[in-house]
């Protein structure tokens, strides 16, 4: 059986791509911050500063990680490099 070589091998496609997401998503990830501030700001008032700090910072890392996670997803599902994987019980069935 012939394995087709994966995407990842070029890292200039796979990780160019993800790199460039991960640019986007630290734009998205300040705009939830904004909004998520704004939002407390609207609902109890002026807040804390220690407050709004720890709440942009767990709203930006929260949003990122996801964000992360699901570049890597796409970007091995994409990339081909899951079907390279061979299948040990594919026989078996």
């Amino acid at each position: 059986m012939h394995i087709p070589p994966s995407k990842l091998d070029n890292p200039d496609f796979a990780w160019g791509r993800y790199k460039r997401l991960m640019r986007w998503m630290v734009l998205a990830s300040l705009t939830a911050v904004v909004l998520g501030l704004g939002g407390l700001y609207l609902m109890i008032g002026p807040i804390p500063i220690a407050m709004a700090a720890l709440t942009a910072g767990g709203v930006f890392f929260a949003v990122l990680l996801a964000a992360a996670l699901m570049g890597l997803v796409f970007l091995s599902s994409s990339s081909g490099h899951d079907e390279t994987i061979e299948d040990p019980f594919k026989d078996q069935e």
